[in-house]
């Protein structure tokens, strides 16, 4: 391959895209976010600069997010997202000497799903594309041996769905998938608001007071927010006083199926590898590892040891560029694309 051709990393993320550049690391982390003009298709902004219009554009121009629940929900435009940001980050030669790319997937993800993954990134550019999932690509990223006989659970909560998976000798032993993350966090705090006071927000709000009073731990010291709304009562603005007491009652129901599904896991795993995961403890990645005390209530509930691993948030982008040194063991998706195709 030429050497103006740099493999490339994908961690292709319901809230976020991070890509990781062979030799040089993390160079782009932008919100998966596309705006378009309605009249004529025309491509406007990607990321942060299309992030920033959601639910502020006027009517001829529409703010996407291609990606619901960690799989393409809009495959044109998840397409044209990502062929943005490997134009960003390959430079005028992206045409002439395509990269081989590798994207992390959900352990949960079907034929289909991994299908369209694998359509979109040789659509945007890539020569062959490589699949790898989540769990995997999060614990290589925190710097887990997973080549070991040694069974290590990772815990990653991302935008759109939480990934908990045993690892062991480079292999998923046990796993569950849920679409229940950092959008359903969102969501719940968008409920709470209209429930409890009777105001209404919007998306960037309730992430807002999810990074900055979230928790689902009571905290030693209890922390406010001063939020803006439309009142429901009156149809006018409306600014209010939120504790982070109270995002522990809105949190409760989507932190609860979180809990369950790691409790399934365990109750899954075989002996051996759960008295391993008992001496290593838990590690957490993923964007939504970072609500307070997300950690601390796992070691309450399991009486196992649970930690965030350091760089949480690009831990799964790092990993999946370290995937990069052994592409020629990984499953090519191109090759079994182009064989789903002949058969079809």
């Amino acid at each position: 391959m030429c050497s103006l051709a740099k493999d490339i990393g994908i961690d292709l993320g319901t809230a976020s895209v991070l890509v990781y550049v062979k030799g040089k690391g993390v160079v782009l982390n932008e919100p998966s976010v596309v705006a378009i003009n309605k009249d004529d298709g025309r491509l406007l902004s990607v990321g942060a600069d299309a992030q920033a219009m959601l639910g502020r554009t006027p009517g001829n121009i529409v703010a996407i997010r291609p990606l619901r629940e960690g799989v393409i929900s809009d495959y044109d435009m998840t397409e044209r997202m990502l062929k943005e940001f490997i134009r960003k980050v390959s430079g005028s030669f992206h045409h002439i000497f395509k990269p081989r790319v590798i994207i992390c997937v959900p352990s949960g993800i079907t034929e289909v799903e991994e299908r369209a993954v694998v359509d979109a990134g040789l659509q945007s550019g890539a020569s062959h594309v490589y699949l790898i999932e989540e769990p995997v690509a999060a614990a290589i990223g925190a710097g887990i041996d997973i080549t070991k006989p040694e069974g290590h659970m990772v815990v990653d909560i991302g935008g759109g769905t939480s990934d908990i998976a045993v690892i062991s000798l480079k292999g998923v032993v046990e796993s569950a998938s849920i679409k229940v993350a950092g959008d359903q966090f969102n969501e719940a705090i968008v409920k709470y608001m209209r429930r409890k006071h009777n105001i209404l927000i919007g998306e960037r709000t309730a992430e807002q007071m999810k990074m900055q009073i979230g928790c689902v731990f009571p905290k030693e010291e209890e922390t406010t927010i001063e939020i803006k709304g439309r009142c429901l009562m009156t149809g006018l603005p409306k600014t209010i006083t939120v504790t982070s007491t109270e995002m522990l009652e809105a949190f409760e129901e989507p932190v609860e199926r979180i809990l369950e599904a790691i409790h399934g896991v365990l109750e899954r795993t075989p002996p051996e590898l759960v008295a391993d995961i008992a001496n290593n403890g838990i590690v957490m990645t993923g964007g939504g590892s970072l609500v307070d005390g997300f950690d601390k209530l796992i070691t309450a509930r399991t009486g196992i040891h649970t930690v965030v691993a350091e760089n949480a948030i690009s831990c799964v982008a790092i990993g999946t560029g370290k995937s990069l040194d052994s592409v020629h063991e990984m499953n090519d998706g191109t090759v079994n694309l182009s064989r789903r195709k002949q058969m079809n």
